[in-house]
């Protein structure tokens, strides 16, 4: 909304006729609109997508790949988020009208400075107890907002979460990363600049002509485990299912779904023939062309950091992205048609008009003036 009020060539693209400095609607009317139609709806909207790309999308062969929709959060330490607990507690007190016996302003400030330069050695020992004393306060309001609240109140479930979150120690399971976003979860894909990540996981099917038929958000489930959900997703989208998926290393499943045939990367058999050998090296080739799509989706659609909220939010935003690059791709393709076609207008008419130049420049040199 906000580039669209300072951009004047959006405006002009969107039908208006002079510059309007003001936004064209409420920013929360977008939210109340992917509400209303939910995932059933964007779904049909990535359907659209994939049909506008015409034959290109009926490949009997598709590229199954994962990769991380990072969440819009903070980096997860223990020391944020028992500060975050300790706001929340004051501003649920402040709202119920609950007087604490202590707020820990002074504290908490003593504490911030000492928790602040925990890298160096002389200091580690000091910040560690300033961590310990932090989560101390936070279960100390915790607690008090226990005793004080009744029974029903709307927030025993938020002071649940709270307590679940003090309670957690390194090796928990299903911990707590987030506050605001309880679901999000920590997964490890062995990259060297980002050993973990915060998000969750999206599963993408691409035909080997370069159209997304499959776009699906999971949580942190094993890449076999999604295999199936996606290919069912692309039968949904596309009315047929694939012949043949090609998957990486990380797909340790069956190899047959159905009728379809679950391509991994191994070593071929001794009675594989010279023909054989070639032809499966060019398929895992060709999966390969998923992992740059990836990239564009991250880079260009707004794949690399999720702003919307919940579950639903990641998996509205996943299929979204695959939606803007189906119809980004059937763009450029109209623009080299018509591109094209132009040039090609241009040179037919420069081949017809060239003799008649040729012409006129010869009468011209015949004729000499005096």
């Amino acid at each position: 909304m906000g580039q669209w009020s300072e951009n004047s060539y959006f405006q002009y693209f969107t039908g208006e006729n002079s510059f309007v400095p003001t936004v064209p609607c409420e920013a929360s009317e977008l939210v109340h609109f992917r509400k209303r139609i939910g995932e059933s709806g964007v779904e049909l909207i990535l359907k659209e997508s994939i049909r506008v790309n015409g034959k290109d999308s009926l490949d009997s062969n598709v590229n199954v790949d994962t990769t991380v929709q990072e969440k819009n959060i903070t980096f997860p330490t223990d020391a944020k988020l028992h500060r975050k607990i300790i706001q929340k507690c004051k501003a649920i007190a402040q709202k119920e009208g609950i007087e604490l016996r202590q707020s820990y302003s002074r504290t908490l400030k003593k504490l911030g400075q000492a928790q602040r330069f925990r890298n160096h050695p002389r200091n580690r020992s000091k910040a560690q107890k300033a961590d310990r004393k932090v989560r101390t306060i936070a279960g100390r309001l915790v607690r008090e907002l226990e005793r004080k609240l009744t029974p029903n109140s709307r927030y025993q479930a938020d002071l649940q979460l709270f307590s679940q979150v003090l309670m957690q120690q390194k090796d928990s399971k299903k911990k707590i990363y987030s506050i605001h976003e309880p679901e999000v979860v920590c997964i490890s894909k062995g990259k060297e600049h980002k050993k973990y990540e915060f998000g969750n996981k999206a599963s993408f099917a691409k035909t080997d002509s370069g159209v997304i038929v499959g776009a699906l958000g999971f949580r942190d489930q094993y890449d076999g485990h999604t295999l199936k959900p996606t290919l069912e997703q692309v039968e949904r989208l596309t009315g047929r299912m694939p012949q043949r998926v090609k998957v990486d290393r990380g797909y340790k499943c069956c190899k047959q779904l159905g009728d379809t045939e679950v391509l991994i990367p191994s070593t071929p058999c001794r009675s594989a023939s010279y023909y054989q050998r070639r032809k499966l090296s060019e398929r895992h080739k060709k999966r390969a062309g998923i992992e740059p799509i990836i990239g564009h989706l991250k880079a260009d659609h707004r794949l690399s950091r999720n702003f919307y909220k919940g579950v639903l939010g990641d998996n509205i935003n996943i299929m979204l992205a695959a939606a803007a690059f189906n119809f980004k791709r059937v763009m450029n393709r109209w623009k080299k048609k018509i591109s094209h076609f132009f040039q090609t207008l241009f040179f037919f008419l420069h081949a017809l008009l060239s003799p008649f130049h040729v012409f006129l420049f010869s009468r011209k040199n015949l004729n000499p003036t005096f």
